[in-house]
């Protein structure tokens, strides 16, 4: 039996510069008008203003609004790239839990509670302002898992023109999740980024996919 290669969490690194910490707080206040405004809505001076910098303090960080989305969003997205990655390209028998990836997701996704809503901006925008090469690292990934999902045998269900659908709604549901989020506590009051909620979510969607991509069947000693 084997066994799935754990994720590690994050090593303590180093402390950070000065200067690095002005750049965290720039993406995380960038971060946050971008989610709430839209690229076009949130001006450079917006986000000097809300970390307390002068305009010529913050280009000594970023040199464009555009290079400062990029970097919001390659901070957000990248580790998640990396984690689908790490689970569509090793080879099975040493494969991580798709569940545990699917946990480091959902905590990564709740550490930039802003980025969904970003991204949703993105795709009403048509991903005009997604960055190249943030494009090219994300394409792959669906193509890869358009792969796996196609050579595993419980996707017979599916016809083949199904798949990227099945891929799509499979991304939607953890990205939505998070996006849905304010106004579903607006409308209820439940908080879906509160620990219990988040965790209840991750147990439906792991099960959600054993249901719709489920393993085969494990074949009897002997068979």
């Amino acid at each position: 039996m084997t066994h799935p290669t754990p994720i590690a969490g994050p090593s303590p690194g180093p402390p950070r510069r000065k200067g690095e910490q002005t750049a965290e707080r720039i993406l995380d206040s960038a971060e946050i008008l971008f989610a709430e405004h839209g690229y076009a809505g949130t001006t450079l001076r917006d986000v000097a203003t809300a970390v307390d910098l002068r305009i010529p303090s913050l280009y000594n960080h970023f040199d464009s609004k555009e290079q400062l989305y990029a970097a919001v969003l390659d901070r957000g997205i990248g580790p998640v790239i990396e984690l689908l990655s790490e689970l569509v390209e090793a080879p099975t028998s040493q494969r991580a839990d798709p569940a545990a990836i699917l946990q480091r997701i959902m905590d990564l996704l709740a550490e930039h509670p802003h980025l969904p809503q970003l991204l949703l901006h993105e795709s009403l925008g048509r991903g005009q302002r997604l960055t190249p090469m943030l494009r090219d690292r994300i394409a792959p990934i669906f193509a890869k898992a358009q792969t796996i999902v196609e050579s595993r045998e419980g996707t017979h269900r599916w016809e083949r023109d199904q798949l990227p659908l099945l891929v799509l709604a499979l991304y939607n549901t953890v990205v939505g999740f998070h996006g849905i989020a304010p106004l579903y506590e607006a409308l209820t009051g439940a908080n879906l980024m509160s620990p219990e909620l988040r965790a209840r979510q991750t147990r439906f969607m792991t099960e959600m996919v054993e249901i719709l991509l489920p393993e085969p069947p494990v074949p009897a000693e002997g068979d």
